[in-house]
């Protein structure tokens, strides 16, 4: 089978279902609130673990009950958690805002993930025995570094997730195979407001980039070929939170079994499509039946 490994953050995701988001100094009445597995790595981890892939997953949890309880999700869904820590203190939140039309808005508060600023022994040979490793940027800057450096070592591929968007330092950049922005996150990162223009700019830094544009579908760049628009499936959405997620774990297990790249991208577009139409991160990404029968369909 397919491995990847994810470097990345672990977060009990604090969802709030409202009709309209509250503007600032508003307060509105919710209708219902969940705790929810999350934080981008562990739902990396297990879009890619439900797509098919054995899934190892490196990063930190705190000893309190949220920690328990992300450890024991993540395990349910096939992840070897073996390189998961137990830290003092809490685990990761995330506090998010759903509205009726599947917009969210999203405080993270790290815990725990503050802790995994390094990698510790062992981590490098879970990430040298991968096919490819997925990053975000919810953990500390020089871990994500150490990691995509590690697998350049290893000739592992890396799949970069800049969110939460910021600056990312030469190095990173360096030993990046593929970077995976949303639209927002390739603008802030370029400063081009145009999505085309700011994908061309991204390859200044890096060799491949997929900017992921919402129910529009995807824009697939390379140095060497034409731009390619792969459209997403026409779904109606409830809730967008992990979409992105679901998409880049699909996409690094349809890249690591050699699919051609507008299939690969089709396929994690029929992943995100099925997570949207479900509430939650974690809890709404799809199983590699499901992605197989909505890409086919």
């Amino acid at each position: 089978m397919t491995h990847i490994a994810v470097l990345g953050s672990t977060n009990m995701d604090l969802v709030t279902y409202v009709a309209k988001a509250p503007q600032r100094g508003e307060t509105v009445t919710g209708r219902e609130f969940r705790t929810i597995p999350g934080g981008k790595g562990a739902n990396q981890a297990i879009a890619a673990a439900r797509a098919g892939a054995t899934v190892s997953m490196i990063g930190a949890v705190g000893n309190d009950a949220f920690g328990a309880r992300l450890r024991e999700t993540l395990e349910h869904s096939g992840v070897d958690t073996d390189s998961l820590r137990t830290v003092e203190g809490p685990s990761g939140t995330a506090h998010i805002v759903v509205d009726d039309e599947g917009g969210n808005s999203i405080v993270v508060i790290p815990g725990a993930n503050g802790t995994v600023d390094h990698l510790s022994p062992g981590d490098e040979g879970v990430i040298a025995s991968a096919d490819a490793l997925l990053l975000q940027l919810e953990i500390p800057l020089a871990a994500v570094v150490a990691g995509a450096e590690a697998a350049r070592r290893h000739g592992v591929r890396t799949v970069l997730t800049p969110s939460p968007a910021r600056p990312l330092p030469p190095e990173l950049l360096a030993a990046a195979d593929l970077l995976v922005p949303n639209e927002y996150e390739a603008i802030t990162l370029t400063g081009h407001p145009d999505p085309r223009a700011a994908a061309a700019a991204l390859l200044e830094v890096v060799p491949c980039a997929v900017v992921t544009l919402g129910a529009t579908g995807c824009l697939y760049v390379t140095r060497d070929a034409e731009p390619l628009v792969v459209p997403a499936p026409r779904v109606e959405a409830v809730d967008s939170t992990g979409a992105g997620d679901t998409f880049a774990g699909a996409l690094a297990v349809a890249l690591a079994e050699e699919k051609p790249v507008r299939e690969a991208l089709s396929w994690a577009a029929a992943a995100a499509s099925l997570s949207v139409e479900r509430p939650g991160a974690s809890a709404s990404m799809p199983y590699r039946p499901e992605i197989d029968a909505r890409f086919t369909s």
